[in-house]
This record gives structure tokens, sequence and C-alpha cells, in this order.
């Protein structure tokens, strides 16, 4: 990646996360945390690897992303609006009567959105049966798929990955947001999930793992991923829950529908501001 490329990602990371804050912020509640903590590897992705095109949302062969995290729904939607799937103000019906933007992702209503998802270790099977598809179709698509680390406690989860690499899916690449919380406290406390590396390695998967919100290190996994064959790769992301607001980032209860005031969603939008253009 050179310095303009760094700089583009750098500057859609910044909207993202801005449009994000401002659309979850004028409902008054949402899911900020998991949502602002993979806001670089959603950048990355549809800013340098993921072959899709606005125009054409369902184009054959295009690459596929899965959400299974689905309640981090709204830093998708932003992403894709960034990347011109439809128009920014729409965001701000988030989560309202007719809305295209429910709070967890649903493909029958959002342009952009490949799958829907929202239970827990759901999407990453269909994920799964995504790649699957795109073998037996030899589109060349790529499929990728976001879970969670308190997602990760499903044992849902450890099926599609046994199953994945079973099918030798080296045209799916998963990521995990490894921000180290969920819902009820410390993934440590509540369930670790340690030696994670090992356990995907053990699983059949070729492992990475890269800083969460370091740009240049989140392209260079996927990179490698990419190259990896005959098997699924998993990129293991070290994050921060709710990286960009110092609110959310000190408070590890900022997962699961957070009520803000409207004076909190300016004082969010001010903290930001230094950042976006």
């Amino acid at each position: 990646m050179d310095r303009e490329q760094f700089l583009r990602l750098q500057e859609m990371c910044r909207e993202i996360r801005y449009l994000m804050v401002d659309a979850v912020g004028r409902l008054g509640v949402g899911h900020f945390g998991g949502s602002l903590s993979i806001v670089e590897t959603l950048a990355v992705l549809y800013g340098r690897h993921m072959n899709v095109d606005p125009e054409n949302p369902k184009m054959p062969g295009r690459d596929r992303l899965v959400l299974s995290k689905g309640h981090a729904g709204p830093a998708l939607y932003a992403t894709l609006a960034v990347r011109g799937f439809f128009d920014r103000e729409s965001l701000f019906t988030l989560n309202r009567p007719h809305t295209k933007f429910p709070s967890h992702v649903d493909m029958n209503l959002t342009p952009g959105v490949d799958m829907t998802a929202g239970s827990l270790g759901q999407g990453f099977s269909c994920a799964v049966g995504v790649a699957i598809g795109s073998k037996m179709k030899n589109d060349g698509a790529t499929v990728y798929a976001i879970i969670g680390d308190g997602e990760s406690n499903e044992g849902l989860i450890w099926e599609a990955a046994m199953f994945a690499a079973h099918r030798k899916l080296d045209n799916l690449i998963a990521l995990t947001d490894y921000n180290k919380m969920q819902l009820d406290g410390e993934i440590s406390e509540v369930c670790g999930l340690e030696p994670l590396v090992d356990k995907w390695r053990a699983f059949g998967w070729e492992v990475f793992e890269s800083p969460g919100h370091d740009l240049a290190t989140i392209d260079e996994a996927i990179e490698s991923a990419k190259s990896v064959a005959g098997r699924p790769s998993m990129i293991i992301l070290h994050t921060l829950k709710g990286k960009g607001v110092d609110f959310f980032e000190k408070n590890w209860r900022n997962n699961h529908n957070v009520v803000i005031t409207a004076e909190q969603h300016r004082e969010f939008l001010r903290e930001l501001e230094g950042d976006h253009v």
C-alpha cells in the first residue's frame, strides 16, 4: 500500500466513524462499541480488496461480506454509504419504521448487504455455504466473514469452521473482531477463547494476526490470506471496543443498545470533528 492509498483509507475510516456515530446518535440508542471496533477492517475490505459495484449490488461473481456479528450493522451501513451504494442521508432512518437499515443486517432490505445475520453464529455458517456455492459456480469470488469474539462462544462457529476446512474453502477469509469484551463482561471472564490462534489452526485453518486498527497490517494480512491455497483463512484482529470515541473506549458496557442523550451525541460528533472532513 502506498502513501496515497493509506491516506485515502484513513479518510474513509474518518467518514465511516462520523456517519455511524451520527446515525446511531440521532436515534439515541444502538450498538456503538462493536460497530466502532470494525471500522478499519471494513475500510480495508471495501476500499482495497473487495470486487463490488455500487451501481450493481447483485453483480454476478462479486466478492461477498457476511457480517456474522450482525449487530454491527451501523458500521457496515456507513461503509456502504461511503462507497456509494446509497445516499448518506438515508442512514438517518436507521432502525426507524419502514427503514432499509435495521439494527441487524438484512439482505432483503439493504443494497450491498449480502447475508442477513444477527443470531450469533448463524451468519458464519451462511458464509461457509456461500463459499461452497461460489466454488460450485467457479465464479472467482472471495467470501469474507466478520465474527465477534463473544460470538465465538457459540458452538455453531466451530461446527462451521470444521466443515469449511473439510471442504478446503480457500475462497473463504474470516476475520475475528477480538476486542476482548462481550455483553456480560470480559471474554476472559465469561468464557475465555485462548489459545485462539491454536484453536483455529487445530481446526485446519491458516491463521494470521493483526492489530485491528492498523490499516497497513490489516491490508497485509488480507493479501496473505488471499494467497493461501487448499484451506480457509482466519485473521484475528486485536481491536478496541468503541474505538475512536473516548466515552465508549473506556466503558466496556458499550455493546448492547446504549442509550445516549442529545448532548452526548453532539459531544461525540465534536470529538470526531477533528478527524472528519
